[in-house]
């Protein structure tokens, strides 16, 4: 018998996406993830896999059959190669929490992160999820090398120089050419940062962002966050150290800033802009006022990972790096003459152009704009109108955020996405791994093929 339905409810993190599968497989190995999608095609059942469900979209959603890839967390292997470098092999639902600190234990770190790891490595690669810093690229960019289980059940290794068109969709395609088992990353040494942060004016951090001497050049990783309604930025500047280099966050302070104050009080900030909107803009300038300044070296992880329990709603777009700052003024006016009250931050990040085909980075330097929502109060208008404003700059929405686009314009945006229509309908030209909302997103496979 299959599970009882309750039991089958899935819902995303956000609760933005909702799916009641008619059966949930739990993989422990390549062989059983390959005999679940050879059972669900004989079925006749779509396949989705699902990780930790922090994409905000019903990108994992299905009424088939739903592959949790937890189990598949195993290392398998670590080499050193000829060039230097090391590349490390591992299963593909392991967490990205659990993979930085299996790294550490041998020496290793990932070239860059995000801030969030609660999420799976699939699902973060496959959504292009990214970190910041200019001369640096996404997740998938540090991918070398994948294994994937095929519409037809068979298990396909795939890279630059085995199966390479099959390759790019499969450490960027939204799992639509099949589920990912293993993942080849390349990574680095161990190395530790050097975390600067800092209140600054939205005025002097859009004149100081660019040059070589500016903000997003002159650091390793630069960020900030601009709170609507003030004038008030929180600035990120992260840089490699030497190993010897100690200057710990002290342990009363880290906990008071990260867990009290961004989490605890930060989560009251906007309880109290639900329930009495008009103090909107007096708890923002209030919340700016209590950042303060601080300087702390820490192994990579550490530094990039931050705790998020205050649950939201995101939009992400990734526009070309020198069109930031008039798309940033741009929104800010908007908001201030629409009378939308906003008590969560805005954020901004960088990154290097890369040839990924479905890169938000694909062949140009890019700065992302991330807007959120606190989970309880209304977005609609609010991202309506960045997507709007970012669209006359011709942004690129994140793969794993809400927005509104579809095959039509995402065809005018990239290059490469023709090819990655083609690529998929040849992969799967019965759809077994796609859904509604992959189909508005890139076309049905079977128009493709």
């Amino acid at each position: 018998m299959g599970q009882p339905l309750a039991t089958r409810v899935w819902r995303n993190w956000a609760r933005t996406a909702t799916a009641t599968p008619q059966r949930v497989c739990h993989p422990r190995d390549l062989h059983e993830l390959s005999a679940d999608v050879r059972r669900a095609v004989a079925d006749g059942l779509r396949v989705r896999a699902v990780g930790s469900g922090h994409s905000f979209t019903p990108v994992a959603t299905t009424d088939g059959v739903h592959i949790r890839v937890d189990a598949l967390d195993v290392l398998e292997r670590v080499v050193s190669q000829a060039d230097g470098s090391t590349h490390v092999t591992v299963g593909a639902g392991i967490r990205l929490g659990a993979l930085n600190a299996l790294l550490a234990e041998r020496g290793l770190a990932m070239r860059n992160l995000g801030d969030i790891d609660k999420q799976t490595l699939a699902g973060a690669i496959s959504t292009g999820t990214h970190g910041t810093g200019a001369r640096l690229g996404g997740l998938a960019t540090q991918v070398v090398g994948a294994e994937l289980v095929t519409a037809t059940g068979d298990v396909v290794q795939t890279s630059a120089t085995q199966e390479p068109e099959l390759f790019e969709l499969a450490r960027l395609g939204l799992g639509t050419v099949g589920v990912l088992g293993t993942v080849t990353l390349e990574v680095v040494p161990a190395y530790r940062l050097e975390a600067r942060e800092e209140p600054w004016l939205l005025g002097d951090v859009l004149e100081q962002l660019d040059g070589p001497d500016g903000l997003v050049e002159a650091n390793d990783h630069f960020e900030f966050y601009w709170f609507p309604h003030t004038d008030r930025t929180l600035t990120k500047r992260n840089n490699r150290v030497a190993d010897d280099v100690e200057l710990p966050l002290p342990r009363v302070r880290g906990w008071l800033e990260d867990e009290v104050i961004a989490n605890g009080a930060f989560a009251l900030a906007n309880s109290i802009a639900t329930l009495a909107p008009s103090l909107t803009r007096s708890v923002n300038d209030i919340a700016t006022r209590t950042i303060s300044r601080r300087r702390y070296t820490a192994p990579s992880a550490s530094v990039f990972v931050s705790s998020r329990r205050v649950r939201f709603r995101e939009m992400e777009y990734a526009l070309p790096r020198d069109q930031v700052a008039p798309v940033l003024r741009e929104i800010v006016s908007w908001i201030e003459s629409s009378g939308e009250l906003l008590p969560f931050p805005l954020e901004v990040r960088f990154a290097a152009a890369d040839d990924l085909w479905l890169s938000t980075a694909h062949g140009r330097d890019t700065a992302y704009i991330a807007v959120h929502q606190y989970v309880r109060l209304p977005y609609a208008r609010y991202f309506d109108a960045v997507e709007r404003i970012v669209a006359q700059v011709d942004g690129r929405p994140h793969w794993g955020k809400m927005h509104w686009l579809e095959a039509e314009r995402l065809a005018e945006l990239y290059p490469r996405f023709a090819d990655a229509q083609r690529v998929r309908a040849q992969a799967d030209p019965d759809g077994v791994f796609s859904n509604p909302y992959l189909d508005r997103l890139l076309g049905s496979p079977r128009d493709a093929g």
